[in-house]
């Protein structure tokens, strides 16, 4: 007698309601069909992009401050440049 262990992982997700005007979706479905995708799983990509990017800006302002001291309207000779 052979036993055998299945393991089962549930995702839950929310579902949400947007609203748009019929062709725009329907163009959306002809996009996403041509990625061979779903609409369902395009914006939950673009959702994820969508989270991610706000990372950016705050990874951004940290880099503006940290670089505050930096003077940017120092301006160099071509000699100055090319120096190693």
């Amino acid at each position: 007698m052979t036993e055998c262990t299945t393991f089962v992982y549930t995702v839950f997700v929310k579902n949400i309601t947007f609203s748009a005007e019929d062709d725009l979706i329907q163009q959306a479905r002809l996009v996403a069909r041509g990625q061979s995708t779903t609409l369902n799983l395009a914006f939950r990509q673009w959702l994820a992009d969508y989270t991610a990017s706000s990372g950016d800006a705050q990874g951004y302002d940290a880099l503006m401050r940290r670089l505050q001291r930096v003077r940017a309207d120092q301006s160099f000779s071509r000699d100055e440049m090319n120096e190693r």
